[in-house]
């Protein structure tokens, strides 16, 4: 394409300015770069927090949208997928949203942390709207991806909704899973109604969990938990703490859950779903994603006397991405990811979006920019 070409992009300006549509021209795409062509991008809670500018280090103007899928439109030289197999012109793709993973730090050659790696960048969290080439985020018509990128086909089995609807809570619900060591017949409490929440408790179900519930709200986001088997669901709307370990005692012999899942993001959270696990039990934490403040924990009552085992849970790396495609290739046909998204948004709607995803009227808002 010529640089002549102009590309629409929604654009956060500055932390709490409405977002804007802006035209970019498209420049050249250079060696080991490749030019997508933008299907659908997801709106997930980060995108919220971006808005109101609760993460550190952010380069605004930002083009968000971290999760996406797109058509390959033009390359800059060979690339190949992860298996040896060359890209195509045509092919329908996702990618690792994280480049620039350097494998040479501590973490990632020594201590095998790769999301911890100093070095790392993220599309549509900290790559700015101004960084070159440009377009860095899935809220646009085009998006460049820059050498180094981890690309990933869709199989047929995945439609590119399939993809979106589980976005990126699938492969960080992958992640904490991994972390979680679920056994055959395990108790598993997610707490958390969201889009990691639900593919959490979705993936406890298919890693064997024998009982799994779901704390959360509203309560469309727990009808659809409901919908592919959990156990028990609880409204935290219209109960109490109290209540809630009444009820997950009661499901689980009385000693409570072998394995708390956290996805809600509230530090309030925490304690309680330390008192809900069961003594000698496994606490992950993945719902911790931005700083929403301090919470009192009692480290005898919580931690010490339980024999509780914590973990945290930081995004995902290449692995989780790749298993979270695998999850869908064998199971979407009898659970549909699809059916996550509540609602397309054009790039000029997504103020509306944004809105939407803060305030849990969608289970899952998707961008379309090409408003198909």
């Amino acid at each position: 394409m010529k640089s002549t070409v102009m590309v629409n992009a929604a654009v956060l300006p500055a932390p709490g300015v409405k977002p804007l549509v802006r035209q970019y021209v498209l420049p050249p795409i250079n060696e080991g770069e490749c030019l997508l062509a933008i299907v659908a991008s997801e709106v997930c809670g980060t995108d919220v927090h971006l808005y109101h500018g609760r993460l550190a280090g952010v380069p605004y103007p930002l083009i968000p949208g971290h999760v996406s899928v797109g058509r390959i439109e033009q390359m800059g030289g060979p690339l190949y997928y992860v298996d040896g197999k060359p890209v195509s012109i045509g092919d329908i793709v996702t990618f690792l949203d994280v480049y620039g993973t350097c494998g040479k730090c501590m973490y990632c050659s020594v201590w095998k942390a790769s999301t911890r790696c100093p070095h790392r960048k993220v599309y549509g969290i900290t790559v700015g709207a101004e960084e070159q080439p440009g377009l860095s985020g899935g809220w646009a018509e085009y998006m460049i991806l820059r050498r180094g990128t981890q690309l990933l086909q869709l199989p047929a089995e995945v439609s590119p909704a399939s993809w979106i609807g589980g976005g990126c809570g699938l492969p960080t619900a992958v992640h904490a899973i991994e972390l979680s060591q679920i056994k055959l017949g395990d108790r598993v409490l997610i707490q958390g109604s969201g889009p990691v929440g639900l593919n959490a408790a979705l993936l406890a179900l298919l890693s064997g969990a024998g009982w799994v519930g779901v704390i959360g709200s509203p309560n469309t986001r727990l009808q659809a938990a409901k919908s592919f088997g959990v156990d028990l669901t609880l409204d935290i709307a219209e109960s109490t703490p109290e209540a809630r370990a009444k009820a997950v005692r009661s499901a689980t012999g009385g000693h409570g859950a072998d394995i708390v899942i956290e996805a809600s993001g509230n530090p309030a959270a925490i304690p309680e779903g330390c008192s809900l696990a069961r003594d000698n039990g496994k606490y992950i934490i993945v719902g911790q994603y931005t700083d929403n403040g301090d919470i009192p924990i009692n480290p005898h009552l919580h931690i010490n006397r339980k024999h509780l085992s914590i973990q945290g849970c930081w995004g995902s790396d290449f692995s989780h991405v790749y298993r979270a495609m695998e999850v869908l290739s064998r199971f979407n046909r009898n659970y549909n990811w699809e059916s996550f998204i509540s609602k397309r948004y054009s790039l000029v709607d997504v103020a509306l979006a944004l809105d939407d995803v803060e305030n849990r009227r969608v289970v899952k808002a998707v961008i379309s920019p090409s408003n198909d």
